[in-house]
């Protein structure tokens, strides 16, 4: 395990290293001058100027690349325009209140998810089995943001249980949380119903049953855990979703996330943030899906160096 971890993190590198090159070469040649947007349409020439020389954008492009990976080696993702406080500060700030509404998220999908993935396949053509899949497909059919808006309405604005906004103690939490997590839980609820029907119909799983085992120990001790290799693969995705793809609900509950934060620096044009932003999104997705494919060789050793997807 411990030789898997270092291999993996290794391999790491020259994804980082593309990743952030690709983050340079978009936000070079997107249409538009970023100096222009941060001036405003009143500034002068000299405004510009000067915006074009704190960004550095007055040099040649090839030297850009140099200083701005140097920067990222050392963690430098510059200042902002709008605050002046360095990115990473901005990041730090904003980065747990998304790590723990993704965390939040997770732990509404994933029990949730299991349970009736594994009993729609235990009582597959069931009433459990159709009723478990009609809540999946709703919970895919669902947009986060339009059953965010309907239980702010239902908790926040009718009965007033919960607030509609903000971070504060766990009542704060709920309603983002739920919003972020259910549509997650149709997913892995699916999957998990198509590989425990597999896993319970090849021979170990008859074998074990013919033993006189219950049919309780063999789904969760026998073919439960060869069955959630590809659930992993699902969760670790969704989670990497959750950290990146939460801009909308973050600014729906202002929620002072990484979306929250992203959001205002396109709207304040703060063009080292957006970029610094996007980074951090990038590399998390990149580390959350490095330990999933190390998690694949707990659930099952024989996978070793010869990882699903790899």
């Amino acid at each position: 395990m411990s030789q898997q971890l270092v291999r993996r993190f290794v391999q790491l590198v020259p994804t980082v290293f593309v990743v952030a090159t690709l983050v340079f070469i978009v936000f070079r040649i997107v249409p538009g001058d970023p100096a222009t947007l941060m001036a405003g349409p009143e500034a002068t020439a000299a405004d510009r100027a000067l915006i074009r020389h704190e960004l550095g954008l007055d040099r040649p492009v090839y030297v850009q690349y140099v200083l701005f990976l140097r920067d990222v080696v050392r963690g430098d993702l510059g200042k902002s325009m709008y605050s002046g406080r360095p990115v990473v500060e901005e990041v730090l700030t904003h980065y747990p209140a998304t790590l723990l509404l993704a965390v939040a998220s997770l732990f509404i999908a994933v029990p949730i998810g299991l349970a009736l993935g594994t009993i729609a396949a235990v009582y597959q053509r069931s009433p459990l089995d159709y009723g478990g899949m009609a809540f999946a497909v709703a919970g895919v059919s669902l947009p986060n943001f339009w059953l965010g808006l309907m239980l702010m309405i239902l908790f926040a604005v009718q009965l007033r249980l919960l607030p509609s906004s903000g971070i504060g103690g766990l009542r704060y939490l709920i309603l983002p949380a739920i919003s972020l997590g259910l549509p997650g839980t149709a997913i892995i609820a699916r999957l998990t119903r198509a590989s425990l029907i597999d896993t319970l119909n090849r021979d170990y799983v008859r074998t074990a049953r013919a033993k006189g085992l219950r049919d309780r120990v063999v789904v969760v001790r026998h073919a439960l855990r060869n069955a959630l290799i590809p659930t992993v693969t699902a969760i670790g995705l969704h989670f990497g979703y959750l950290l990146g793809g939460s801009v909308i609900i973050e600014t729906l509950f202002s929620w002072p996330g990484m979306g929250y934060l992203l959001i205002s620096a396109v709207r304040d044009r703060d063009y080292p943030v957006v970029e610094g932003a996007v980074l951090v999104f990038a590399f998390s997705f990149i580390l959350i899906n490095a330990l999933v494919e190390v998690l694949y060789t707990y659930l099952d050793p024989r996978l070793g160096g010869s990882v699903p997807g790899s």
